[in-house]
């Protein structure tokens, strides 16, 4: 799955619901997302990792981002694109 597919896929499921919830309630579900992310990474890094809870929490927070672009009507292709490809990118780090 591409990322434009991806960003369709969660429109075409979710964006009924998302639009009625809005940006500031999009962010509060996501940043709890970004929560529970943090606390799977503590627990890998800690070394007392659960493989596939830190991959569901993976995949929460990148279907929850996708919500926030799609309720902001930002194209994620085309906007990874014109960072970090487009004329070689930013330069130096992430």
């Amino acid at each position: 799955m591409t990322l434009a597919e991806l960003q369709q896929f969660i429109r075409d499921r979710y964006h009924a619901t998302d639009s009625a919830r809005g940006v500031a309630g999009t962010h509060l579900w996501f940043s709890e997302e970004l929560g529970e992310l943090a606390h799977a990474l503590g627990r890998f890094q800690r070394g007392d990792p659960d493989p596939e809870n830190l991959a569901e929490e993976f995949a929460d927070v990148l279907a929850w981002l996708t919500t926030l672009a799609n309720v902001t009507g930002v194209d994620l292709t085309a906007a990874f694109h014109a960072k970090y490809i487009k004329d070689g990118g930013p330069a130096g780090t992430k």
